[in-house]
Protein backbone atom coordinates (compact mmCIF):
# COMPACT_ATOMS: atom_id res chain seq x y z
CA UNK A 1 0.00 0.00 0.00
CA UNK A 2 2.01 3.17 -1.22
CA UNK A 3 2.09 6.46 0.92
CA UNK A 4 0.19 9.31 -1.08
CA UNK A 5 0.90 12.21 1.11
CA UNK A 6 2.09 13.32 4.34
CA UNK A 7 -1.75 12.66 5.92
CA UNK A 8 -2.09 8.90 4.85
CA UNK A 9 -2.00 6.07 6.89
CA UNK A 10 -4.11 3.45 5.50
CA UNK A 11 -5.69 3.09 1.91
CA UNK A 12 -8.79 1.14 1.32
CA UNK A 13 -8.85 -1.38 -1.42
CA UNK A 14 -12.00 -0.75 -4.03
CA UNK A 15 -11.17 -3.10 -6.16
CA UNK A 16 -8.24 -5.13 -8.28
CA UNK A 17 -8.08 -4.82 -12.45
CA UNK A 18 -5.91 -8.07 -12.73
CA UNK A 19 -7.16 -11.84 -11.16
CA UNK A 20 -4.79 -14.30 -9.57
CA UNK A 21 -3.11 -16.31 -12.83
CA UNK A 22 -3.61 -12.98 -15.26
CA UNK A 23 -0.18 -11.42 -16.67
CA UNK A 24 0.51 -8.40 -15.26
CA UNK A 25 2.76 -5.89 -17.51
CA UNK A 26 5.07 -3.22 -15.21
CA UNK A 27 3.14 0.63 -15.48
CA UNK A 28 -0.16 -1.06 -16.00
CA UNK A 29 -2.97 -0.08 -13.51
CA UNK A 30 -2.97 -3.24 -10.67
CA UNK A 31 -5.71 -1.96 -8.49
CA UNK A 32 -7.65 0.87 -7.28
CA UNK A 33 -7.51 2.25 -3.54
CA UNK A 34 -9.57 5.28 -2.05
CA UNK A 35 -7.58 7.07 0.23
CA UNK A 36 -8.29 10.16 2.20
CA UNK A 37 -8.67 12.20 -0.29
CA UNK A 38 -9.13 10.50 -3.98
CA UNK A 39 -9.32 7.38 -6.05
CA UNK A 40 -6.06 6.32 -6.96
CA UNK A 41 -4.86 3.40 -9.32
CA UNK A 42 -1.83 1.83 -8.46
CA UNK A 43 0.68 1.09 -11.59
CA UNK A 44 2.25 -2.45 -11.00
CA UNK A 45 5.47 -2.01 -9.91
CA UNK A 46 6.69 -5.31 -12.09
CA UNK A 47 5.90 -7.73 -14.90
CA UNK A 48 4.89 -10.99 -14.20
CA UNK A 49 1.81 -13.10 -13.67
CA UNK A 50 -0.41 -12.07 -9.86
CA UNK A 51 0.38 -15.05 -8.08
CA UNK A 52 -2.18 -14.26 -5.11
CA UNK A 53 -3.86 -11.34 -3.47
CA UNK A 54 -3.15 -10.65 0.16
CA UNK A 55 -6.20 -8.85 0.71
CA UNK A 56 -10.14 -9.07 -0.33
CA UNK A 57 -11.69 -5.91 -2.55
CA UNK A 58 -12.97 -3.35 0.27
CA UNK A 59 -9.96 -4.27 2.77
CA UNK A 60 -8.61 -1.32 4.33
CA UNK A 61 -4.88 -1.61 4.59
CA UNK A 62 -2.08 0.75 6.62
CA UNK A 63 0.79 1.88 4.50
CA UNK A 64 3.23 0.27 3.58
CA UNK A 65 2.16 -3.24 3.88
CA UNK A 66 1.68 -5.92 0.78
CA UNK A 67 -1.51 -6.44 -1.02
CA UNK A 68 -0.68 -8.47 -3.35
CA UNK A 69 2.53 -10.77 -5.33
CA UNK A 70 3.54 -10.85 -8.43
CA UNK A 71 5.63 -13.58 -9.55
CA UNK A 72 8.65 -13.23 -11.74
CA UNK A 73 8.99 -14.80 -15.17
CA UNK A 74 9.98 -19.00 -14.78
CA UNK A 75 8.66 -19.10 -11.21
CA UNK A 76 6.38 -21.53 -9.74
CA UNK A 77 3.10 -19.35 -9.39
CA UNK A 78 1.44 -22.24 -7.21
CA UNK A 79 4.49 -22.53 -5.43
CA UNK A 80 4.70 -18.45 -4.49
CA UNK A 81 0.68 -18.11 -4.19
CA UNK A 82 1.54 -21.13 -1.48
CA UNK A 83 4.13 -19.35 0.14
CA UNK A 84 3.09 -15.92 0.64
CA UNK A 85 -0.70 -17.48 1.10
CA UNK A 86 0.74 -18.19 4.45
CA UNK A 87 2.05 -14.45 5.60
CA UNK A 88 -1.65 -13.53 4.45
CA UNK A 89 -3.35 -15.94 6.73
CA UNK A 90 -1.11 -14.08 9.42
CA UNK A 91 -1.87 -11.09 8.71
CA UNK A 92 -5.96 -11.89 8.49
CA UNK A 93 -5.72 -13.29 11.61
CA UNK A 94 -4.80 -10.06 13.44
CA UNK A 95 -7.07 -7.62 11.53
CA UNK A 96 -6.80 -3.77 11.49
CA UNK A 97 -10.04 -2.39 13.84
CA UNK A 98 -13.13 -1.89 11.53
CA UNK A 99 -16.27 -0.57 12.29
CA UNK A 100 -19.20 -3.03 12.52
CA UNK A 101 -20.41 -4.08 9.19
CA UNK A 102 -24.22 -4.62 8.50
CA UNK A 103 -25.13 -7.91 5.82
CA UNK A 104 -26.01 -5.45 3.20
CA UNK A 105 -22.12 -3.98 3.59
CA UNK A 106 -20.69 -6.93 3.63
CA UNK A 107 -20.27 -10.03 0.87
CA UNK A 108 -23.48 -11.35 0.92
CA UNK A 109 -24.21 -14.90 0.39
CA UNK A 110 -26.53 -16.88 -2.01
CA UNK A 111 -29.24 -19.09 -0.91
CA UNK A 112 -26.64 -21.80 -1.09
CA UNK A 113 -24.36 -20.47 0.86
CA UNK A 114 -21.67 -19.28 -2.05
CA UNK A 115 -20.05 -15.99 -1.44
CA UNK A 116 -21.76 -13.75 -4.42
CA UNK A 117 -19.65 -10.75 -6.24
CA UNK A 118 -20.97 -7.43 -5.90
CA UNK A 119 -18.64 -4.10 -6.20
CA UNK A 120 -17.61 -2.33 -3.01
CA UNK A 121 -19.82 1.06 -4.61
CA UNK A 122 -22.70 -1.54 -4.94
CA UNK A 123 -22.19 -2.83 -1.81
CA UNK A 124 -21.90 0.63 -0.46
CA UNK A 125 -25.09 2.06 -2.16
CA UNK A 126 -27.12 -1.27 -1.63
CA UNK A 127 -27.01 -0.17 2.36
CA UNK A 128 -27.87 3.36 1.67
CA UNK A 129 -30.98 2.46 -0.43
CA UNK A 130 -31.95 -0.50 1.93
CA UNK A 131 -31.80 -2.97 -1.14
CA UNK A 132 -30.78 -7.13 -0.17
CA UNK A 133 -28.05 -7.75 -2.49
CA UNK A 134 -29.50 -11.43 -2.06
CA UNK A 135 -32.18 -10.52 -4.46
CA UNK A 136 -30.42 -9.07 -7.59
CA UNK A 137 -29.08 -10.92 -10.47
CA UNK A 138 -25.51 -9.27 -10.92
CA UNK A 139 -25.14 -8.01 -14.96
CA UNK A 140 -21.54 -7.72 -14.52
CA UNK A 141 -18.58 -10.14 -15.67
CA UNK A 142 -19.09 -13.40 -13.85
CA UNK A 143 -22.53 -12.57 -12.32
CA UNK A 144 -20.66 -9.47 -10.47
CA UNK A 145 -23.49 -7.00 -9.20
CA UNK A 146 -22.95 -3.83 -10.28
CA UNK A 147 -24.05 -0.20 -9.00
CA UNK A 148 -26.43 -0.31 -12.07
CA UNK A 149 -28.05 -3.33 -10.71
CA UNK A 150 -28.71 -2.27 -7.55
CA UNK A 151 -30.23 1.20 -8.98
CA UNK A 152 -32.13 -0.96 -11.17
CA UNK A 153 -33.35 -2.89 -7.89
CA UNK A 154 -34.61 -0.17 -5.94
CA UNK A 155 -36.85 1.69 -8.65
CA UNK A 156 -38.35 -1.89 -9.02
CA UNK A 157 -38.70 -2.38 -5.17
CA UNK A 158 -36.12 -5.17 -4.19
CA UNK A 159 -36.65 -6.37 -0.54
CA UNK A 160 -35.30 -4.12 1.47
CA UNK A 161 -32.39 -5.17 4.22
CA UNK A 162 -34.37 -4.21 7.58
CA UNK A 163 -32.25 -1.84 10.26
CA UNK A 164 -29.21 -1.13 7.88
CA UNK A 165 -25.61 -0.19 9.48
CA UNK A 166 -23.85 1.94 7.54
CA UNK A 167 -19.46 1.02 8.16
CA UNK A 168 -18.36 4.49 9.29
CA UNK A 169 -14.81 4.30 7.05
CA UNK A 170 -13.38 5.62 4.08
CA UNK A 171 -14.09 9.18 2.93
CA UNK A 172 -16.73 9.67 5.45
CA UNK A 173 -14.91 8.34 8.43
CA UNK A 174 -11.91 11.22 6.76
CA UNK A 175 -13.91 13.91 6.20
CA UNK A 176 -15.39 13.15 9.79
CA UNK A 177 -11.94 13.49 11.24
CA UNK A 178 -11.02 17.02 9.34
CA UNK A 179 -13.52 18.42 10.37
CA UNK A 180 -13.35 17.58 13.88
CA UNK A 181 -9.46 18.31 13.34
CA UNK A 182 -10.56 21.57 12.08
CA UNK A 183 -12.63 22.85 15.11
CA UNK A 184 -10.03 21.16 17.53
CA UNK A 185 -6.95 23.20 16.30
CA UNK A 186 -7.90 26.68 15.15
CA UNK A 187 -10.01 29.72 16.69
CA UNK A 188 -12.99 30.06 14.25
CA UNK A 189 -15.24 32.51 13.72
CA UNK A 190 -18.42 33.29 11.02
CA UNK A 191 -19.67 36.75 9.81
CA UNK A 192 -22.26 36.64 7.41
CA UNK A 193 -24.01 39.75 4.72
CA UNK A 194 -26.49 40.27 2.70
CA UNK A 195 -25.22 41.30 -0.56
CA UNK A 196 -26.71 42.65 -3.41
CA UNK A 197 -25.76 41.24 -6.11
CA UNK A 198 -28.46 41.94 -9.31
CA UNK A 199 -24.86 43.96 -11.24
CA UNK A 200 -23.56 39.99 -11.40
CA UNK A 201 -27.04 38.76 -11.70
CA UNK A 202 -27.22 41.00 -15.32
CA UNK A 203 -23.77 40.86 -16.17
CA UNK A 204 -24.09 36.95 -16.02
CA UNK A 205 -27.68 37.23 -18.52
CA UNK A 206 -25.62 39.84 -20.73
CA UNK A 207 -22.31 37.44 -20.95
CA UNK A 208 -23.77 33.66 -21.19
CA UNK A 209 -24.34 34.21 -24.82
CA UNK A 210 -21.02 34.60 -25.55
CA UNK A 211 -19.57 31.59 -23.40
CA UNK A 212 -21.70 30.03 -20.16
CA UNK A 213 -20.14 30.34 -16.47
CA UNK A 214 -22.03 29.72 -13.35
CA UNK A 215 -22.10 31.47 -9.95
CA UNK A 216 -19.78 29.76 -8.56
CA UNK A 217 -17.14 30.40 -11.54
CA UNK A 218 -17.28 34.10 -11.04
CA UNK A 219 -17.18 33.67 -7.33
CA UNK A 220 -13.81 32.04 -7.76
CA UNK A 221 -12.74 34.80 -9.87
CA UNK A 222 -13.96 37.48 -7.12
CA UNK A 223 -12.30 35.42 -4.68
CA UNK A 224 -9.13 34.76 -6.19
CA UNK A 225 -8.10 38.68 -7.11
CA UNK A 226 -10.06 39.80 -3.23
CA UNK A 227 -7.11 37.36 -1.92
CA UNK A 228 -4.53 39.13 -3.71
CA UNK A 229 -5.95 42.61 -2.28
CA UNK A 230 -5.91 41.36 1.12
CA UNK A 231 -2.63 38.55 1.42
CA UNK A 232 -3.45 37.38 5.24
CA UNK A 233 -6.74 35.58 4.28
CA UNK A 234 -4.81 33.88 1.79
CA UNK A 235 -2.38 32.65 4.21
CA UNK A 236 -1.89 29.96 6.74
CA UNK A 237 -0.46 29.31 10.45
CA UNK A 238 2.82 27.50 10.41
CA UNK A 239 4.48 26.95 13.57
CA UNK A 240 5.77 30.08 14.97
CA UNK A 241 5.24 32.49 11.30
CA UNK A 242 2.34 33.46 8.99
CA UNK A 243 2.90 31.73 5.35
CA UNK A 244 0.93 33.84 2.84
CA UNK A 245 0.47 32.14 -0.36
CA UNK A 246 1.92 33.72 -3.86
CA UNK A 247 -0.93 32.44 -5.32
CA UNK A 248 -4.60 32.04 -4.41
CA UNK A 249 -5.26 28.66 -4.91
CA UNK A 250 -9.07 28.75 -4.30
CA UNK A 251 -11.15 25.22 -3.57
CA UNK A 252 -14.33 24.56 -4.94
CA UNK A 253 -16.25 22.17 -2.74
CA UNK A 254 -17.99 18.76 -4.86
CA UNK A 255 -20.81 16.91 -3.35
CA UNK A 256 -20.41 13.42 -4.20
CA UNK A 257 -22.83 10.12 -3.16
CA UNK A 258 -19.96 9.50 -0.30
CA UNK A 259 -18.84 13.06 0.37
CA UNK A 260 -16.89 16.08 -0.03
CA UNK A 261 -14.42 16.36 -2.36
CA UNK A 262 -12.44 19.77 -3.01
CA UNK A 263 -10.49 20.09 -6.31
CA UNK A 264 -8.30 23.16 -6.15
CA UNK A 265 -7.87 25.82 -9.17
CA UNK A 266 -4.26 26.87 -8.71
CA UNK A 267 -3.34 30.61 -9.53
CA UNK A 268 -6.84 31.27 -10.30
CA UNK A 269 -5.99 34.99 -10.19
CA UNK A 270 -4.33 34.77 -13.17
CA UNK A 271 -7.48 33.31 -15.12
CA UNK A 272 -9.83 34.81 -17.00
CA UNK A 273 -13.66 34.26 -15.73
CA UNK A 274 -13.68 32.17 -19.56
CA UNK A 275 -10.57 30.00 -18.49
CA UNK A 276 -12.20 29.17 -14.67
CA UNK A 277 -15.33 28.38 -15.96
CA UNK A 278 -13.50 25.72 -18.12
CA UNK A 279 -11.58 24.36 -15.64
CA UNK A 280 -13.55 24.28 -12.67
CA UNK A 281 -16.18 22.46 -15.16
CA UNK A 282 -13.07 19.92 -16.03
CA UNK A 283 -12.27 18.97 -12.23
CA UNK A 284 -15.86 19.21 -11.65
CA UNK A 285 -16.76 16.08 -14.03
CA UNK A 286 -13.49 14.52 -12.95
CA UNK A 287 -14.72 14.50 -8.92
CA UNK A 288 -18.10 13.16 -9.97
CA UNK A 289 -16.24 10.49 -12.62
CA UNK A 290 -13.44 9.93 -9.65
CA UNK A 291 -10.34 10.50 -11.69
CA UNK A 292 -9.35 13.06 -9.99
CA UNK A 293 -5.71 12.73 -8.58
CA UNK A 294 -3.78 13.65 -5.99
CA UNK A 295 -2.40 16.72 -7.62
CA UNK A 296 -6.04 18.00 -8.10
CA UNK A 297 -7.07 18.06 -4.56
CA UNK A 298 -3.86 19.12 -2.59
CA UNK A 299 -2.23 22.86 -2.25
CA UNK A 300 -5.59 25.25 -1.43
CA UNK A 301 -5.47 28.15 0.17
CA UNK A 302 -8.50 29.07 0.10
CA UNK A 303 -12.19 27.69 -0.01
CA UNK A 304 -15.34 28.19 -1.14
CA UNK A 305 -18.79 26.11 -0.25
CA UNK A 306 -21.62 26.75 -2.39
CA UNK A 307 -25.38 25.42 -0.86
CA UNK A 308 -27.49 27.85 -2.79
CA UNK A 309 -28.35 25.36 -5.08
CA UNK A 310 -30.06 23.24 -2.53
CA UNK A 311 -32.18 26.71 -1.22
CA UNK A 312 -29.94 27.32 1.66
CA UNK A 313 -29.42 31.11 2.46
CA UNK A 314 -26.34 30.96 4.94
CA UNK A 315 -24.84 28.64 6.68
CA UNK A 316 -21.30 27.84 8.64
CA UNK A 317 -19.12 26.68 7.18
CA UNK A 318 -15.74 24.59 8.49
CA UNK A 319 -12.38 25.97 7.76
CA UNK A 320 -9.84 23.28 5.76
CA UNK A 321 -7.45 22.15 8.02
CA UNK A 322 -4.33 24.53 7.49
CA UNK A 323 -6.41 27.55 5.69
CA UNK A 324 -7.31 30.66 6.88
CA UNK A 325 -10.62 31.08 5.14
CA UNK A 326 -13.75 29.46 3.32
CA UNK A 327 -16.71 30.94 2.18
CA UNK A 328 -20.24 29.87 2.32
CA UNK A 329 -22.15 30.98 -0.72
CA UNK A 330 -25.96 31.30 -0.39
CA UNK A 331 -28.77 31.44 -2.79
CA UNK A 332 -29.89 34.32 -5.10
CA UNK A 333 -33.17 35.10 -4.66
CA UNK A 334 -35.05 38.43 -5.60
CA UNK A 335 -36.54 40.53 -2.74
CA UNK A 336 -37.90 44.15 -2.10
CA UNK A 337 -34.64 46.24 -0.77
CA UNK A 338 -33.81 49.79 -0.24
CA UNK A 339 -31.73 51.10 -3.42
CA UNK A 340 -31.21 54.58 -3.66
CA UNK A 341 -34.02 55.31 -1.24
CA UNK A 342 -36.55 53.64 -3.04
CA UNK A 343 -38.08 49.74 -2.09
CA UNK A 344 -37.60 47.84 -5.65
CA UNK A 345 -36.89 44.41 -6.14
CA UNK A 346 -32.82 43.38 -6.34
CA UNK A 347 -31.20 40.29 -6.54
CA UNK A 348 -30.22 39.48 -2.78
CA UNK A 349 -27.26 36.73 -1.77
CA UNK A 350 -26.08 35.75 1.73
CA UNK A 351 -22.22 35.41 2.10
CA UNK A 352 -20.50 33.84 4.96
CA UNK A 353 -17.21 33.84 6.10
CA UNK A 354 -15.19 31.22 8.56
CA UNK A 355 -11.78 32.73 9.32
CA UNK A 356 -9.21 31.52 11.53
CA UNK A 357 -9.02 34.26 14.15
CA UNK A 358 -5.41 33.77 15.25
CA UNK A 359 -4.14 34.97 11.49
CA UNK A 360 -6.59 37.45 10.92
CA UNK A 361 -9.11 39.78 12.85
CA UNK A 362 -13.12 40.66 12.12
CA UNK A 363 -12.01 43.66 10.57
CA UNK A 364 -10.04 43.09 7.93
CA UNK A 365 -11.89 39.30 7.24
CA UNK A 366 -15.14 41.81 7.04
CA UNK A 367 -13.09 44.28 4.59
CA UNK A 368 -11.91 41.00 2.27
CA UNK A 369 -15.29 40.11 2.34
CA UNK A 370 -16.49 43.67 0.83
CA UNK A 371 -13.84 43.24 -1.89
CA UNK A 372 -15.50 40.07 -3.01
CA UNK A 373 -18.96 41.55 -3.47
CA UNK A 374 -17.36 44.38 -5.20
CA UNK A 375 -15.24 42.34 -7.45
CA UNK A 376 -18.77 39.63 -7.84
CA UNK A 377 -20.48 42.87 -8.76
CA UNK A 378 -18.72 42.90 -12.43
CA UNK A 379 -15.73 45.09 -10.69
CA UNK A 380 -12.24 44.06 -12.45
CA UNK A 381 -13.85 43.36 -16.33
Amino acid sequence: MPKFGLTMHEGTIQRFFKAAGESVVAGEPLYEVETEKVLYEVEAPASGTLATRLFEEGATVECGVAVAVIAEAGEDIAAVAARYGEAASRVESTPLPKPRESSALAAPQSAAGARRSASPIARKLAAELGVNLDNINGTGPGGRITREDVERAAKSGAPAVEGVRIAFRGARKVIAERMHQSLQSSAQITITTEADVTDATEFRSRSTREFDFSYTDLMIYAVARALMRHPRMNARLDGAEIAISANANVGTAVALQEGLIVPVLRAAETKSLRDIALESRALGEKARAGHLKLEDVTGGSFTITNLGTWGIDAFTPILNPGETGILGVGRIIDKPAVYRGEIVRRAMMWLSLTFDHRVVDGAPAAEFLQSVIEIFNCGER
